[in-house]
């Protein structure tokens, strides 16, 4: 190989020095030297470049005329997406008390729309104890509940609630979005895992975003699905062999977004298989629920103590504001320094803890309310039933109906549709409403017309209404 090597480089050199004599020993010597001259001279190029200074750009200040054109050619992001037709809502506004009945642009129509599940807007003995609390403390509170805005009527309201829920204590937030947003942060933190059904609404979904925990979501009231995913959690802790970390399943007794009940029974049976906690939103079931309007367990016959965290709005059967967790005494106590929509919101308005205090005793002394309830359900579940051209969606006792198009497209096109129909409906004097979805509601349930039923609707109005519906909707979809 040496040789060869040789040669080729004797040849190389006879053809530019034909008259020069070479020997092998003079070919050998120019190819070393010529190694060493190239070598060095990278070596000497390498030490030019690093001895190089860095180029620094000029630091000059800018003048009055480049800081003027900067600020002209300078062009803000915008701070929302462009404003479409889809965006333009145009909302009825009520001129009386959102009962059964209501005014809506001076004329009287029946109220399907709002969720006063037991009729209790506009009650004498609701509105007599507003009116006693607002002479004795005023209107607000003007105060967070840990410094000085805690007034008696909130600790009232707490006790009433853990006795009628049969728990050991509850807690009172001013604002019912809030509660499971701050419920769920206050327990649930960074490395935490939390398993949710992807059907729960935006303050749920709001408050597994704000807690950082590992989200993990099952399909929607499917307990296959989340049997699945808790067999593989449990075979990813066998393979890490890590310390557990504070577990939640996030459900709603019956969903905002659909109207169906969860198979609390096998849940609970999961959960505790599976050695986790279990947070339920009971915002549609309290005073809806069970013989006496406790909710989801006494509905399941189920200890209410099996549920560790339960959470409701007041603006549902309890016909006010706030919202309410209730639980151990532990799991309340904890939230009083940890629940941040307790502790820097100015808490509820007196008031309206009164209202909650009344209207929780109304269904305790008339349970005949929730028979009625449960009747009027039953009737417009059946006439809705058989109306061409759309599906009826929940559980057969949710207060809340969703009536879904059979031939459905995609959301925004169904909402249309069926925006169409509650339009119409109104100019037939009756109130209702499609579902609404903001930007940042991740459900991806299927758009739907909703359907409140109350236990102050009478049986005629329900009549009337279902034959109302049923001749607008075979006129929309014809």
């Amino acid at each position: 190989m040496a040789s060869t090597m040789l040669l080729d480089l004797k040849d190389s050199v006879m053809a530019f020095l034909p008259d020069v004599p070479l020997t092998d020993a003079v070919i050998f010597g120019i190819h070393i030297h010529g190694h060493l001259l190239l070598e060095t001279l990278l070596v000497v190029v390498i030490c030019y470049l690093l001895l190089q200074q860095s180029y620094t750009p000029e630091n000059r200040a800018l003048t009055e005329t480049e800081i003027d054109q900067l600020c002209e050619e300078w062009n803000p992001e915008a701070l929302h997406p462009p404003i479409t037709d889809d965006m333009e809502m145009s909302t009825p506004v009520l001129e009386s008390a959102a009962g059964p009945h209501t005014i809506v642009d001076g004329k009287d129509v029946i109220n399907m729309s709002t969720a006063d599940y037991l009729g209790l807007v506009g009650n004498p003995k609701v509105k007599e104890a507003c009116n006693a609390a607002v002479e004795k403390y005023g209107v607000g509170a003007c105060g967070p509940r840990g410094f000085y805005g805690t007034m008696d009527v909130h600790l009232d309201f707490e006790k009433k609630i853990a006795d009628f829920m049969g728990t050991q204590d509850s807690i009172l937030y001013s604002y019912g979005l809030a509660t499971t947003t701050s419920v769920i942060p206050a327990f649930c933190k960074a490395g935490d895992l939390i398993i949710a059904d992807d059907g729960v609404n935006w303050s749920l979904q709001n408050g597994l975003y704000l807690s950082r925990s590992k989200i993990k979501f099952f399909k929607h009231n499917d307990m296959k699905d989340l049997k699945a995913i808790l067999e593989e959690v449990r075979k990813e802790d066998k393979r890490k062999k890590k310390p557990l970390n504070r577990r939640f399943i996030v459900v709603e007794a019956i969903y905002q977004n659909s109207g169906q009940m969860v198979p609390l029974d096998e849940l609970v049976r999961l959960k505790e298989e599976y050695k986790f906690r279990v947070l339920v939103d009971e915002s549609n079931t309290l005073g809806v629920l069970g013989k006496t309007g406790r909710g989801i367990s006494e509905h399941f016959n189920i200890p209410v103590e099996t549920l560790e965290i339960i959470t409701a709005v007041m603006g549902h059967a309890l016909a006010s504001e706030g919202g309410i967790c209730t639980g151990s005494a532990e799991v309340v106590s904890h939230q009083r320094l940890s629940g941040s929509g307790y502790c820097f919101s100015a808490a509820l308005p007196p008031f309206l803890a009164s209202a909650g205090i009344a209207a929780v005793e109304i269904l305790e002394d008339n349970p005949q309310l929730l028979t009625r309830l449960h009747r009027n359900i039953s009737i417009v579940h059946s006439k809705l039933a058989t109306i061409p051209g759309i599906s009826v969606g929940g559980d057969k006792l949710s207060p809340v109906i969703f009536l879904h198009l059979q031939k459905s497209i995609s959301f925004a096109e169904d909402s249309s549709v069926l925006q169409r129909i509650v339009d119409l409906m109104l100019d037939e004097g009756v109130l209702l409403s499609v579902t609404k979805r903001s930007l940042l509601d991740n459900c991806k349930l299927p758009a739907a017309l909703k359907v409140t039923v109350t236990a102050g609707h009478t049986e005629g109005d329900l009549l009337l209404v279902t034959s109302k519906l049923r001749d607008v909707i075979e006129k929309v979809l014809r």
